[in-house]
């Protein structure tokens, strides 16, 4: 699977007017992540504020690389295996990946069209299915 230049274009440009807000953003993540599912909340043992900050680096890193793949596989692998030893499951990429994209929508409002949308999806996707690859 790969991302078209358009893709790549409109996850970057989106991801730019999040980025601003970066804390807000991490923090409406979280909120909806354990709406999705309470049960994650266990996961997390350390600060939020610095896991959000954390989320917010790894995903600039993540869209900045988008267009060349192979700078980012090494960390998203890295990133998988440190997933697994916190208690990540394969499912949990899917849960992951709604919060996302309900935290988009919350955040660029109107901005969050179907092209975007339909961009982030398939942008997680190659994310997650490299993560959940390397490390199960």
């Amino acid at each position: 699977m790969s991302l078209t230049a358009q893709q790549i274009r409109l996850v970057q440009q989106s991801f730019a007017k999040v980025e601003p807000i970066a804390d807000q953003a991490s923090a409406i993540f979280y909120q909806k992540l354990f709406e999705i599912d309470p049960s994650l909340r266990r996961l997390f043992k350390h600060d939020m504020s610095e896991q959000g900050k954390m989320l917010m680096g790894t995903l600039k890193v993540a869209v900045n690389g988008l267009n060349d793949l192979s700078k980012i596989v090494p960390v998203l692998h890295k990133l998988a295996e440190r997933h697994v030893g916190y208690g990540v499951l394969p499912e949990h990429y899917t849960l992951v990946g709604n919060a996302l994209l309900r935290t988009l929508k919350a955040g660029l409002g109107d901005e969050f069209t179907e092209e975007t949308r339909e961009a982030w999806v398939a942008t997680y996707r190659l994310m997650a299915q490299a993560m959940k690859a390397h490390a199960y």
